[in-house]
């Protein structure tokens, strides 16, 4: 069979702006406050009990990978996360919600796959208790990362990915106004050794500011605001 010629593709912006790297790492001491939520960096052992307890749920793990089985194997996931260059955000409620109390450790989400030089980052390794799914809990903990990486850390673009079989997550990425890029065939192992296909989506700096504004539109409806 006689493969096709392939068609190069064309520079979108053939006249380019330097941009600055990445302003990294985070202090450890960072804390991103929103109205529903706040983040703050993983402390193993003050946070792994609490995420042990909002995430013991088949149904959160169902699509990620690397569940520890009790408190001692979060412990050992978030100590040994910076060495791996995974930065897990502990989410916290900020007000009563989903029959949950201001103050509960609800979820987690990440920055990794950081890359300095090319001002680029990933959030991924986000999980939360199915209580708060579909509702406040994810946009803002996203808004609240997109706008740290892109007006304080200076990144130029950030990429999210999800496991090709979790329809809900890349609807859930998609809402938050990210491009789909592409599938990424065979290219990562599931937790039963199959490998699955990766569902890659971006944002891009000069996107940031109408996505943005989308979500925060988006929690004043949720909050009936």
């Amino acid at each position: 069979m006689r493969i096709p010629p392939f068609t190069p593709r064309v520079d979108s912006r053939p006249i380019d702006q330097k941009w600055p790297q990445l302003q990294w790492p985070p202090p450890h001491d960072i804390a991103l406050r929103g109205r529903c939520v706040d983040l703050k960096l993983a402390d193993p052992d003050r946070d792994a009990a609490d995420l042990l307890a909002a995430l013991d749920h088949d149904a959160v793990w169902q699509h990620v990978a690397g569940r520890p089985a009790d408190v001692a194997g979060y412990t050992k996931m978030l100590s040994q996360a910076l060495d791996v260059g995974w930065w897990p955000w502990v989410v916290r409620l900020t007000i009563d919600y989903a029959e949950l109390k201001a103050g509960a450790v609800v979820g987690m989400s990440s920055y990794l796959d950081v890359a300095p030089r090319d001002a680029r980052l990933e959030i991924g390794f986000t999980a939360y208790t199915p209580a708060v799914w579909a509702g406040v809990v994810n946009p803002e903990t996203k808004l609240l990362l997109l706008g740290y990486a892109f007006e304080t850390l200076n990144a130029a673009r950030v990429q999210l990915k999800t496991d090709v079989r979790n329809a809900r997550s890349q609807q859930a990425i998609a809402r938050l106004g990210a491009q789909y890029e592409g599938t990424l065939r065979r290219y990562q192992r599931r937790a039963d050794d199959t490998i699955r296909d990766t569902v890659l989506f971006s944002m891009l700096a000069d996107e940031w500011p109408p996505a943005q504004a989308a979500l925060i539109e988006r929690l004043d409806d949720l909050l009936g605001q």
